[in-house]
Order: C-alpha cells, then structure tokens, then sequence
C-alpha cells in the first residue's frame, strides 16, 4: 500500500511525496455512546487504515481523494467549510485547528486512500482527521504526541465542524491497540495490551450520520436529569445535574435512582439506565482485560443472572479461556443494552449479532453511533470467525473483514 500510494502521489501530482502516514479505523469496543458524557471508553485500533501521502506546497492546500475521485483545495488564510458531508471538509477543520492552536503551518498536496468503509461504524473520518493531522506536525517538524494529534482531530470534528461527537474515535485512531480512553481532563489514555481472541467486523450495508443520533439522544437525557433534578433529594442531586455531562455518573447506582426514575418519563428513564448500566459492565470486562479475575457474585449483579446464569459464569472463571468468554459476555450485555435501552440498533444489526453468536462467537456488539454501520465480534480463532463470516454474509450482510488489532497513526516514512 505505501508504494502503491507513493506513485499514485507522483502520478497525480508530478513528484515524490515527502512522507506517507495512515492512522486505523477503530472498533467501538466497550461503553459505546458514553464518551460525551465523560464516561472512560474503550477502542480497538485495526488495520484497515486511511493512508496519505504528502508533499508541502507554496500554493495552499490541494487533496485528492482516491475512493471519491474528488479534489479538494483551500487557502490556508480563508477557511471555510463547504457543508453537504464534503471530505474536505475534515480536512478544512483539522488545518484551522492548527492555525487556532497558534501555529504557522506550510499549505500542502495530499493523496488520500483508504480501505476503512465510510459511514460503517469504524470511524473513517476520525482516522482521516488523525492522519491528516499527524501529516501536519511531520511536515512542519512540530513534534506532537498522540494526545495532542487526537485532541486536535477532536476539536476539528466537534468544535469546528460542530458535530456533536466525544473522543472515542479520535483517540482510538491516534492510539490504536486496545485503549481505555477517559473522556474527562487530562483526557488520559490506558494502553491494556490486549492481544486475545480474533476479531470480525461485519457491515450492515445500513448507512447512517453520527450527527442526526447524538442530538436526539443527548437531549432524551437532558430532560430526564431535569425532571430528576426536581424529584430527588439534596445528596442524590449533588451526583446529578441539568445537563448530559454533568453528572458523576461513576458513582451513580441503580439502586439509588430506580424509586426517582419510575416518575421521569420512560424514554429518558431507560437513557439514565442504560448510561448506569453500561460503565458497570465497562468496568467488569476492562478488570478482565487487566488479568484481574472478578468473583461469580460481581458478573452475576453486573449482567444479570438471565444472561449471566451462576453455573454458567462459574464455568466461564474456572476455565483457561476465562477472559475471552467474559469479555464476549459483556459485549452481549452491551448489545442488549444498545438495543433495548438505547434504541440505537435495527432489527437488521440485532439479526447479525445473534447469527454470528450462532456460528460460535464469544460475544457481538453494534460498532459506532447505530441505526446501521457494523457489527463486531470475538472469536477464539480464525476459523471459526471465517465460516462465522461466509455464513452471515449468506444470510444478512453485504460485507465484512476479519481484522487484527493494530498501532496508531504513524509514519511509514520517505518515499
């Protein structure tokens, strides 16, 4: 793929490029639609990655992307956004946080290929907005972590662009690997080093926009914590507030809310639930993931004792494989929680998860915002996961991959 992209480079523009960077797609692993409200988060970087290649120019910005056939071009000193989902858009947004941030930036040529799906819950744009700002700071020898190649894309998306997003995606592309991204400052990012099990990621065919699902849902929960802020009493409303954010939701339970929630209206009582519920399953499967073995007491009042039945779970922590069963546990809890408190899954993405737990998955679980993109799943090995997806691409699918867990955005070096 770099030399594939470096010549298309010096086809379309007439010379080498200066440098090629990618940055992966993520998967939306654990705590799916938690991060804008502060909740830690957890992504999987893979490798189906947003590659571009980059020379500095002294005429403004020119980008072209393969998979659209189209070119964008802009003047560093006149941004604006050209709206209507224009990729330059992204990429527009990315360069005016640099210039905010303070610094003298070089205009440049970028080539653009990508192997992610757009709008199949694997973050495409996020991994073009790290990209493009990781290609940024190499060209201009500026130095930037991680961090701040994630915080920027972030800001590009959410402020300048105004959608409405938190910072899962950008983070996970940024990071890669398996992280724990907390969402509130310093924005700290856990590095697990998870390395089990084989990953399958399956699109629903089902397209969607992040940025018609987050408003609706935020606002589901602003009404309700408004109408809880009127019932509750003084202690309970000091965890509360009026607003998504604002609550300390880590140490809301259940058990406190549930008498106050059955007088808030049902939508939004169902949102604060699963939000409660959500982080406390997060938070069993990232003990997991540390190697720290939980109790059959602790899985059973977290899941359930439908899902998680003792004898089951007991099983589960006796074996070698305790980890992976676990894990794939949550993420059926997580589904389940998306889909009937969240309402954020189809009949479509409930049909792919619960076939490809019949074809031996560990566990399945919506990718992204929902109302379409992907599903993903844990297999304990790759044949199993290669006949699980033969057999849902015969029966409810168009597409998928099987992936493996892979580094951040980087650079691949001169060409």
């Amino acid at each position: 793929m770099i030399d594939k992209i470096g010549m298309a480079f010096k086809e379309f523009y007439g010379e080498k490029p200066s440098i090629v960077v990618s940055a992966p797609g993520r998967l939306d692993f654990l705590n799916t639609h938690q991060d804008y409200k502060g909740l830690p988060v957890s992504a999987i970087g893979v490798n189906l990655r947003t590659y571009i290649a980059l020379a500095p120019s002294n005429n403004g910005v020119m980008a072209y992307s393969e998979n659209l056939n189209a070119v964008d071009e802009f003047q560093p000193e006149e941004i604006t956004l050209r709206g209507g989902k224009w990729f330059g858009d992204y990429i527009r947004a990315v360069f005016k946080v640099f210039t905010e941030e303070g610094y003298r930036i070089k205009g440049f040529k970028a080539y653009i290929a990508s192997n992610i799906p757009v709008a199949s819950g694997l973050a495409s744009s996020a991994a073009l907005e790290v990209a493009v700002a990781w290609g940024i700071s190499e060209l201009n020898g500026l130095g930037l972590s991680r961090k701040d190649i994630a915080e920027y894309a972030f800001k590009a998306e959410n402020k300048v662009m105004g959608i409405p997003c938190g910072r899962l995606d950008q983070y996970g592309s940024a990071f890669g690997g398996v992280t724990l991204i907390h969402t509130r400052p310093p924005y700290n990012v856990e590095e697990l080093g998870f390395r089990e099990g084989v990953w399958l990621v399956v699109d629903s065919g089902i397209r969607h926009s992040t940025a018609d699902i987050h408003p609706r849902l935020q606002g589901e929960i602003d009404r309700a914590l408004n109408e809880l802020m009127s019932i509750v009493p003084p202690g309970l409303k000091n965890k509360l507030g009026y607003r998504y954010w604002e609550p300390r939701w880590e140490e809301l339970t259940l058990d406190e809310l549930t008498p106050y929630l059955e007088n808030v209206n049902r939508t939004g009582a169902r949102r604060i639930e699963f939000t409660i519920r959500m982080y406390s399953s997060t938070m069993l499967a990232v003990k997991a993931l540390k190697g720290l073995k939980p109790t059959v007491g602790e899985v059973v009042k977290v899941l359930g004792s439908e899902l998680a039945e003792p004898e089951r779970v007991r099983s589960i922590l006796s074996s070698n494989t305790w980890r992976l069963e676990l894990i794939g546990l949550v993420m059926n809890h997580q589904h389940y929680l998306l889909s009937k408190l969240y309402d954020v899954s189809l009949p479509e993405i409930d049909r792919i998860a619960e076939e490809m737990n019949k074809l031996g998955a560990l566990g399945a679980k919506l990718s992204g915002a929902g109302l379409g993109g992907s599903v993903i799943a844990l297999f304990r090995d790759r044949d199993t996961a290669g006949k699980a997806l033969k057999g849902v691409l015969d029966c409810c699918a168009p597409r998928g991959w099987i992936v493996e867990i892979d580094e951040g955005v980087k650079t691949h070096g001169d060409r």
